[in-house]
């Protein structure tokens, strides 16, 4: 059986490995008959199953990201110019979720980045616009389940905990005294809410190679994902993917569909601002690892970050 795991505690206190048993006698269950090895990275348990499978367990305390990602997968399947896994088995056992999906093909990009030429980089941008522009053109009813419910409501919510979100990520005070004018300073307006996957970084595209070149062959981990703004989106693709590169950022947005014209300093702190209020937001370590801005203020680091 898999173990209690109702906390995060209790869940912290498991590794991959504590979990093997249940998860091959899960397999077997299923029929699936490929010896499970676990992945390193990831915030849930991510098993390897044979060579075209891969099994993702969500824990009692987790189980409601179980609806998300199956939800997302089903839906998303063969709509997207790149793969997405296709679910194979999902359900429930001793109080854990489970999905049993397809592999994606290839490396993840951030293994091969550091490899890359500046040509080769941004290649991959255009095609992750696309992907993007894709992903956020589904309509489906089925994506009624995703949260949150008000967009309205949740940013607000978000305004409201903001200085106690960043103060506890030990942003320091020269920081935390902008926060509240530069958000207040930017309107964000009413925009339609969309499927958004919320953590598009290098780790959770898959590319393989084509010629001398190379192409992007999945899309993955869907769990944290929302309907929301558009550009809520843009948070983690400026972060984690152009990480403050504006020739590759703005080939990305041009071939998502923005104009030129649509790409100057609002666009850039609207990006910002929803940074600032993403639910996973970390702005300490951000700027331990991104481009320093001009100046140590919000609408430097927009140009820095997100600028094009």
């Amino acid at each position: 059986m898999f173990p209690p795991a109702a906390t995060a505690a209790e869940f912290d206190q498991l590794a991959r490995e504590d979990l093997l048993p249940a998860v091959r006698d899960l397999l077997r269950t299923l029929g699936e008959h490929g010896e499970p090895v676990p992945f390193a990275d990831g915030s849930l348990p991510v098993y390897a199953v044979g060579e075209q499978l891969v099994l993702k367990l969500y824990p009692p305390v987790y189980l409601d990201e179980l609806t998300t990602e199956r939800t997302m997968l089903e839906v998303l399947h063969g709509k997207l110019p790149i793969p997405t896994p296709g679910v194979v088995h999902a359900g429930t056992r001793d109080g854990w979720g489970y999905v049993v999906m397809e592999r994606l093909r290839g490396h993840s990009l951030s293994q091969v980045w550091p490899d890359l030429s500046a040509a080769g980089r941004l290649a991959l941008a255009p095609q992750i616009g696309e992907a993007l522009s894709a992903l956020h053109a589904v309509r489906d009813p089925a994506l009624s389940v995703l949260a949150p419910q008000d967009w309205t409501a949740f940013l607000a919510a978000q305004r409201e905990k903001l200085l106690d979100h960043h103060r506890k990520t030990t942003l320091d005070e020269h920081w935390l005294a902008q926060l509240p004018e530069f958000v207040d300073s930017v309107e964000l307006g009413t925009p339609e809410t969309v499927p958004l996957h919320t953590e598009v970084m290098r780790d959770h595209l898959m590319v393989t190679r084509e010629g001398d070149g190379w192409r992007l062959s999945g899309l993955f981990d869907f769990e944290p994902a929302m309907r929301g703004a558009a550009e809520y989106e843009f948070a983690a693709v400026g972060l984690f993917v152009s990480s403050g590169d504006p020739a590759f950022l703005r080939s990305l947005l041009l071939a998502y569909g923005y104009r030129p014209d649509d790409l100057g300093p609002d666009f850039s702190r609207r990006c910002l601002a929803y940074t600032l209020l993403h639910v996973y937001s970390n702005f300490r370590w951000y700027l331990d690892v991104l481009p320093a801005p001009e100046k140590p203020t919000f609408v430097s680091l927009a140009d820095a970050w997100w600028g094009v």
